[in-house]
């Protein structure tokens, strides 16, 4: 009995002993070798972001998914603030998760927009007609990634700020994927789309397209002048037109549109007010011609080709001034110059004067013409010139000067002096005879002299008579004049019969008849009686 106790003890000692021992190099063996790294529990502190929609109605998510969606700009739907968040980043998003219902599972990865970090990965389920989402982050899969309260505050305001700035922007603001999907919008752009609901708190997808860019915006530049083709609903004083900016951007384009209106009705006044101009200047005699700074031709009338023989398809090349004035050296419609170079040096001096002010002169052409020429400086440096043909006027001018050197002529070969006053009492014309009568040049008088000039004149010449002092009443008086008949007699003796004449406006004729007798000592000038 004894024996059999003994033994079973010897049994258990040895299987503890072995066991320590075990134990023992089990413990020597882990505490030598290369010591590993322990990875964190990472999937029990990330979750991941998955999301379940039936149809466009969120059905759950996950607490990073939520937050996900309380990031995104308010949409109609909890769908409409998905796609805001998923088709910027996944081309053709809307159109492959519409064929969802035809496959059990797609997968889709994020447009390479940045840089040379993993992109994004998209998965969605069919699960009986419910829609399973799931975004996988391969950069933060595994790592346990954690963001401290101050920076995910920091970040979340400045993501509110730009979201703020860019809402209350009344710029329309944009973006276009490669595919041709507007992705995102500015408040403004969705306001003017009209793509809120009634309380517009929401916005449904996909978004409205307001304008039809031309090709060439999709590679930037501009600005390119569009009209708005979808005005908001009910809008009665909107824009119209735009002009649009665009920025090329890594997998799409980002569009600018600011309102133009008011240049467009500036620019069509604009429009407005150069034809008329121009209707104006085709029905005028006159021809005109405007040379801009650089002495360009930028404006001209009908008259100008007709005046100055110059083809309209001449002037519609824009020559310059000099080639113009060539033009017209070759056809002969400037005065006939000596030389070219002197021709050249009065061009010149034309076009200096009419840049500096008001410049004009006379072209009496070979052809018989005779033509006006104005120039008149215009604002930024251009000059306008004025051509008119005096022609007529020139050949009435010279008719009405040879008729009256004709009539000076009669006057001078009548033996009495007369002189004519104007109703204000100036002297208007006198003959030979009245200078030499009183000692006087009529052509450096005329125009100058006046009845009283003239009385004081006469008074010096001839004996005291009360005649002189009638003149002089008369002179001042204003009206009507009567004819009057006086006998004076000069200092040198001679008897003058003097005769006033009313004419016609208020003029009137002073006639001096020297008389005629065969005692009268011959006639001394006035001259050497003034003199005396």
């Amino acid at each position: 009995m004894r024996t059999a106790w003994l033994e079973a003890a010897m049994i258990a000692l040895t299987s503890v002993g072995a066991a320590l021992v075990g134990l023992l190099l089990t413990w020597i063996a882990v505490g030598r070798g290369p010591r590993r790294k322990l990875t964190p529990a990472a999937r029990e502190d990330v979750e991941e972001v998955a999301l379940l929609f039936d149809d466009e109605a969120l059905v759950d998510a996950t607490p990073p998914a939520r937050r996900l969606l309380e990031t995104m700009p308010v949409g109609v739907t909890d769908w409409a603030r998905f796609t805001a968040f998923a088709a910027p980043r996944f081309p053709e998003f809307q159109s492959r998760i519409a064929r969802l219902s035809e496959f059990a599972r797609l997968e889709m990865t994020e447009t390479a927009t940045r840089g040379d970090k993993p992109r994004l990965r998209l998965t969605a389920e069919n699960l009986r007609g419910l829609a399973r989402i799931t975004l996988i982050d391969p950069e933060g899969e595994g790592q346990g990634q954690r963001v401290d309260n101050l920076s995910l505050r920091a970040m979340e305001d400045e993501l509110e700020m730009m979201r703020a700035t860019l809402d209350r922007s009344p710029v329309l603001i944009w973006r276009i994927e490669k595919n041709g999907e507007l992705t995102w919008a500015n408040r403004a752009y969705l306001l003017r789309a009209g793509a809120f609901d009634a309380d517009e708190e929401g916005f449904g997808w996909p978004l409205p397209k307001l304008f039809t860019l031309p090709p060439d915006a999709f590679s930037g530049g501009g600005p390119h002048r569009l009209e708005l083709t979808s005005p908001a609903p009910g809008a009665s004083d909107v824009a119209t037109w735009f002009d649009c900016h665009s920025v090329v951007l890594e997998g799409g384009t980002l569009h600018f549109a600011l309102p133009a209106e008011a240049a467009v009705r500036a620019e069509q006044a604009l429009r407005d007010f150069v034809q008329t101009l121009t209707k104006t200047f085709a029905d005028l005699p006159t021809g005109l011609a405007i040379f801009d700074r650089d002495r360009q031709l930028r404006l001209f009338n009908p008259a100008l080709s007709d005046l100055l023989q110059l083809g309209p398809e001449f002037l519609a090349t824009r020559p310059t001034l000099y080639a113009f004035l060539d033009r017209l050296r070759e056809t002969k419609m400037v005065p006939e110059p000596k030389d070219y170079r002197s021709w050249r040096q009065e061009m010149t001096e034309l076009e200096r004067a009419a840049a500096s002010g008001f410049h004009a002169e006379t072209w009496n052409l070979p052809g018989g013409q005779t033509y006006r020429v104005t120039g008149r400086p215009h604002p930024d440096g251009a000059v306008a010139f004025l051509f008119e043909d005096i022609s007529s006027e020139a050949s009435l001018t010279r008719q009405f000067r040879g008729e009256i050197e004709m009539s000076q002529e009669i006057l001078d070969r009548i033996g009495d002096a007369i002189a004519v006053f104007r109703p204000s009492g100036e002297l208007a014309i006198s003959n030979a005879a009245y200078g030499a009568l009183w000692g006087v040049d009529p052509e450096a008088t005329l125009g100058r002299v006046t009845l009283l000039d003239a009385v004081k004149q006469w008074q010096a010449c001839a004996e005291p008579s009360a005649f002189w002092s009638w003149l002089q009443n008369l002179a001042r008086e204003i009206g009507a004049r009567e004819n009057l008949t006086e006998e004076i007699t000069l200092l040198d003796g001679r008897r003058v019969t003097c005769r006033l004449e009313t004419l016609s406006g208020g003029a009137f004729l002073l006639r001096f008849a020297v008389a005629e007798t065969s005692d009268t000592p011959p006639p001394r000038k006035a001259e050497a009686i003034i003199a005396q």
